[in-house]
């Protein structure tokens, strides 16, 4: 067991039973919580850094956060050294063991030469969403107990940040790599805490890029004891307009969703208060309600782009009836349809921002199936890229993507791996790259 006990600065520390150098003693996962807990919110990832660095005689452990692209991470050092000036240096994922990490959600080891340190890389993630990364540089080859620890502390890292976050701005000051906007800043904040989760019975994640002018795009999904419910939305404008349209139509939904209403009420409240207080703005959107009890799916489209499903590895386009976006002039009726879904099925609702007509050269369904055996989290991230790198990495239109993987009912357990796994089921990858800018 690990204890806690002030250092010199009279910060917590937490040290192995002993002389507390080297393999003194087992880091725990309760250990690690307790001495996290004990932290200041801020300082809570050095403890757990410094406790792995004294226990593994690790050169050096850090924690890298992913950004909210998706697409690079950002080192966050110790508490007393972090510079928070906007924007945080971001290391790019693309081509680097970082992102073979983040992808396959396995532990690497790479190689090394004569007397070098041997570079360790553990995923950070809770239920599918990947927080970050686990960094750490030992002296010697880690044995598959040194795996071990290393994987349930990157486990209980995950943990850490879940409870930390709504302490202290430093977690979201890691993940801008670029300034946002008040508009962007209004518009990320309507999006889940999380913005991937793996069930029993599906897997769903979301990505969202804005445009250059934020345009008031949202995705949103909730799990409740027999359902789970999604939701993809499009306010019309730009900028702060949009993203305050944006707001007010996502707290509709929660409120209704949050009383108990059902889908077809929740779309009616939804377009009274755009109509109410939208100054005559409107807002496009599809709502997805799925019985985790028996399959059945329920689905409001009001003036939305039709989803894609992919199944048996052929996408085919979903063409419900469309009903009027939410907050025009006159009270629409919202038909609540069902659409097929099998078990098997990935089911990918969008936004107009990714069909948009500089894209004309990408062939989106084709890009579907050949991201079809990713995660959802995954797959999300590489059909905004393909759409970002279509228009030269300039949108005029928010581009957003949520993919829902469904299971099936009969799902009565997810496979999820712990860090007690990551020495045997997942074994660690091994590499000879050479270490990224640090």
């Amino acid at each position: 067991m690990t204890a806690c006990g002030p250092d010199g600065n009279g910060e917590p520390v937490a040290r192995a039973p002993g002389n507390g150098r080297g393999r003194g003693g087992t880091m725990t996962l309760a250990g690690t919580l307790a001495a996290a807990e004990a932290a200041a919110p801020v300082e809570s990832l050095d403890v757990v850094a410094r406790m792995l660095k004294e226990h593994l005689e690790a050169a050096s452990v850090s924690f890298l956060i992913t950004d909210f692209t998706g697409g690079s991470v950002v080192r966050l050092g110790a508490a007393g050294s972090v510079d928070t000036d906007e924007p945080a240096r971001r290391i790019t994922l693309r081509g680097t063991l970082y992102e073979d990490v983040i992808r396959t959600q396995r532990p690497a080891v790479e190689d090394r030469s004569e007397d070098a340190l041997v570079r360790v890389i553990a995923p950070v993630t809770n239920r599918g969403d990947a927080i970050g990364l686990l960094e750490l540089f030992l002296p010697t080859e880690p044995d598959a107990e040194v795996m071990r620890e290393i994987g349930e502390t990157a486990h209980a890292l995950a943990y850490i940040v879940i409870a930390n976050r709504p302490f202290t701005d430093v977690y979201q000051w890691g993940r801008r790599t670029i300034p946002l906007s008040l508009a962007a800043e209004i518009q990320h904040r309507l999006l889940p805490t999380s913005l991937a989760c793996e069930a029993a019975q599906f897997a769903v994640a979301g990505a969202l890029e804005p445009a250059d002018h934020v345009g008031g795009d949202t995705f949103d999904y909730v799990i409740d004891r027999d359902t789970v419910q999604l939701s993809v939305t499009d306010a019309m404008g730009h900028d702060v307009d949009a993203a305050l349209l944006a707001s007010l139509l996502v707290g509709a939904l929660r409120r209704a969703r949050r009383a108990g209403a059902d889908l077809a009420e929740q779309a009616h409240q939804a377009d009274r208060a755009i109509r109410d207080h939208g100054r005559r703005g409107y807002v496009t959107g599809q709502l997805l309600r799925i019985s985790l009890l028996d399959g059945r799916t329920e689905f409001v489209n009001a003036g939305h782009p039709w989803p894609l499903r992919l199944r048996d590895g052929r996408v085919q386009q979903i063409v419900p009836q469309i009903d009027l976006p939410f907050g025009f002039q006159i009270s629409p009726t919202y038909r609540v349809q069902s659409p097929d879904l099998r078990p098997g099925d990935r089911l990918v609702m969008l936004t107009d921002g990714m069909l948009e007509r500089n894209a004309n050269s990408l062939d989106l369904a084709d890009l579907v199936v050949r991201t079809g055996e990713l995660h959802p989290r995954e797959a999300a991230r590489t059909l905004i890229s393909a759409i970002v790198d279509a228009n030269h990495g300039h949108l005029q239109d928010d581009a957003t993507v949520m993919c829902l993987d469904w299971h099936g009912v009969d799902h009565s357990r997810r496979d999820a791996d712990t860090g007690a796994d990551l020495a045997n089921a997942s074994a660690p990858s091994r590499t000879g790259r050479s270490t990224p800018d640090r």
